[in-house]
Order: C-alpha cells, then structure tokens, then sequence
C-alpha cells in the first residue's frame, strides 16, 4: 500500500489516508480479529494465573480485580480503537496514532514501549513452551538430563520455524482455528483435573502468605498481571487488518473478546485456585494430578498455542521489519524467504537466549503490566482521547480522563516497583539459565 492511497468509508463523504506497508490490511472480517484477541487472551498464559494473580490477592481481591480489569480493559481499548480513523488518516501502528496527535517524540517513546511490551510478552511465551515442553519430558522420563534452558532452546527453535512460514497476521487463517481448538484442550483438562483433585482435596488454605510488607509487593505486582491479562499492546495493528467499517468492526471484536471470550480464563482461573489454594503454581498443569497421556496432550497443547500466540504479538516488530526493507510479493519467494530466515530468526533467538537466561514466568508477567501495558493501554488511551477529542468533551468528561492518566501513572510506578523487587529475589534464590 502506499501512503498516497486514500480509500472512501461507505456512508461518509471523508477520505482516509492510508500509510504504506509491506503486510496486508483492510482485510479480515471482525470476527477473525475477534479470534486473534480472544487467542490472545486464552493463551497458555490463563495456565499461570490462578498462581499469579489470584494467590496474591485471595478469592476477593483476584475475583473483583479480574471483573474490574475486564470493565477497565474494554473501556481502554474502544477508546483506542475509536481513534483508529482520527483526523482523516488510518492509523495502523500505534506509535502512528501517538505521532499524529503529539509529535515525533511521542511517536518514538510509543515505539519503545510497545515493542519492550510485545519483546517481553514473546519472552513468556518461549517460557511457556519451554515449561509445557519439560512438563511432557519428565512425565515420560524424569531423569533430569534435559533442564528447562535446554527445551527453551527448542521452543525457540519451533516459534521461528512458524514465523519464517507465515508472513504476516492476516495470513493465520486457518491456524486461529487451530489455536482455539488447542486452547479448549489444555483449558478443559485443566478444569477437568482441577475439580477432580479439588473434591478429594482437604481443605485448602487461600490466606495470602508473607509479611505485610512482602504482601503488599505481591498484591502490588498482581495488579499489573490483571491488566496484563487482557490488553495486547497492539490494538491499533490488529485493527489495521478489518475490513470497513474499520471502527465499527472493532468494536464488536472487542465486545466479543471481553464477553463470550473472557468466559474460559474465568472458568480456569477461579477452578484452578479453589482446588489448589494458595499452594497453585505459576504453571496450573504442575498441580493437576491424572492420566499420562492426559496431562501430556494437554502440554502439547500448550506449547503449539504458545507459538502461535508468539506470532500475533511478534507481528507488528516483522510488520516493521518487512516494511523498513521493502519485503514484498510472494512470501517464497528467495529474497523474501531468506530474508525472514535472517530477521524474524535473529529476533526469536535473541527472545530466546534472554528467555533461558531469566525464565521466571510470573515477573515476566508483572514487570511486562508495569513499564509497558498500564502506559501503552490506560495511560496513553485516556490522554490520547482527552487530546484528540478536547473540544467535544464536557468538563466532567476531562476530568474524568485525567484521573485516569494520574491514577495508571501511579499504578504504573508502584507496580514496576514491586516486579523489579520480585525479579531481584528471583536472581537470588535462582542463577541464571535455572532449571525451574
């Protein structure tokens, strides 16, 4: 597409300019951009929630915050997806949208945090796999020969044999299907096993463990796992891919989403804590006890879906990889084949070393809601709104987005905060490249 190129929204007498890209747009109905956000929120990271988000904040705080996350989340991301068309031009990159409202520096600041925000997601996701991949070795063989730095290594190796074989979001297709199914496997067995173990269970202790001061951390930290647990990061590139009405289109992907979408993390969740209580692990499928072939399926599961969600929130950095070199025509062609086998190979490896390096799952979780999704997602949303859309708000409505960036920011600090904390104690009870 060249940025030259204007399209006409049916209805409306407004052209829209559309900027250049290597990748396809405009073209996917909302409701396969309704699977690519529900992929991404039954992703195996529902797996770890039950250890990461309800543990620390107990049955009322883990179920108000979920809800109030969910509430949040959806009010953040229409506020984006409305901006998608401002000011006559389609914003298909979120550091576009910032740049067009602020300037060039906030079109870099927004780059950096985005793509610090997906770096990080992808880094939990070869996590992910590589923890589901050593589930599956050591109940078949549990000789302890392979450690967990080892299956990270080959987790990676998958994720870039399916990156350099799909060239751009759009082209998943059939493989959002796939995701699906894979997510209903390991989210079903989960469930499945969980209820079983928690009816022969005693009773379980949910009280929130530690001192005042260590509790007041972890809950702190938990707080940027909920928002992690529904935001992308990358609305604006999603949307980029629907068809017109873009606006339109978006918001029934995303009430979809955060209704019948949310509706298996829910179940998982909350199941998966009452049977295991404040002894759940950051990895559900560790507690579960059940048949061999049972808990492998539902390990195998969860490392194929881990690499297909790593490709949905690696797209907008091969998006900009694509584009910068030009890399465009058939996807095998020599050039362009080779040319993901060097780019998108080289970024999974280096997601991967650092992967090996520091693999604690949970801190992933929180330090990623800390720096990058609470600005990227509440703060930015909110001020982005209040400045694109000043002269059509009433007084109450200004006020009402500033208390939003002001209250995010200060979560955001105290957050960040509370992750580095846990990352810091992580180092010291673990070296690096652990066998967690």
């Amino acid at each position: 597409m060249s940025a030259k190129n204007r399209i006409n929204n049916v209805g409306e007498d407004v052209d829209i300019e559309i900027p250049d890209t290597a990748h396809q747009i405009s073209s996917d109905s909302w409701f396969q951009a309704a699977f690519v956000l529900t992929t991404s929120i039954n992703s195996a990271y529902v797996l770890g929630y039950s250890g990461t988000v309800m543990v620390p904040l107990g049955w009322i705080g883990g179920v108000v915050g979920l809800i109030l996350a969910t509430a949040i989340s959806l009010y953040a991301n229409t506020l984006v997806a409305k901006l998608h068309e401002f000011g006559g031009k389609r914003h298909i990159r979120y550091r576009d949208l910032a740049g067009f409202i602020y300037g060039r520096k906030a079109y870099c600041l927004t780059w950096v945090l985005q793509y610090v925000n997906l770096f990080m997601i992808n880094c939990g996701f070869i996590i992910l796999a590589g923890s589901a991949l050593k589930a599956v070795y050591v109940v078949f063989r549990d000789d302890h020969v392979m450690k967990l730095p080892h299956f990270i290594a080959i987790a990676g190796l998958i994720c870039a044999v399916f990156a350099i074989g799909i060239p751009h979001l759009s082209a998943l297709g059939i493989w959002l299907a796939v995701s699906t199914i894979l997510s209903l496997i390991y989210i079903v067995v989960a469930i499945v096993l969980s209820v079983k173990d928690g009816v022969k269970a005693p009773s379980r202790d949910y009280e929130i463990q530690g001192s005042s001061l260590s509790k007041l951390f972890t809950i702190t930290g938990a707080a940027a796992t909920l928002v992690f647990v529904f935001n992308t990061g990358m609305l604006p590139e999603i949307q980029a891919t629907v068809r017109q009405p873009v606006v339109k289109n978006m918001m029934k992907a995303l009430y979809f989403q955060f209704t019948v979408g949310v509706l298996p993390m829910y179940a998982v969740v909350f199941i998966g804590y009452w049977a295991y209580g404040s002894s759940t692990s950051a990895y559900l499928l560790n507690n579960v006890n059940g048949p061999v072939w049972v808990k492998a399926l539902a390990n195998i599961s969860a490392i194929l879906q881990s690499v297909i969600s790593l490709h949905i929130f690696a797209s907008p950095t091969y998006e900009y990889m694509d584009t910068k070199f030009g890399i465009k025509g058939n996807p095998l062609a020599l050039k362009n084949l080779l040319f993901r086998i060097m780019a998108r190979g080289g970024y999974i490896a280096v997601s991967t070393l650092l992967s090996a390096l520091l693999p604690f799952l949970g801190d992933f979780m929180s330090l990623t809601g800390a720096v990058s999704t609470f600005p990227l997602t509440f703060i930015l949303a909110n001020h982005m709104y209040y400045k694109a859309k000043n002269n059509k708000l009433n007084p109450l409505q200004k006020l009402w987005h500033w208390l939003n960036v002001v209250f995010f920011s200060l979560m955001s600090v105290a957050a960040a905060i509370a992750a580095l904390r846990l990352i810091a104690l992580d180092s010291k009870n673990f070296h690096v490249f652990a066998d967690l």
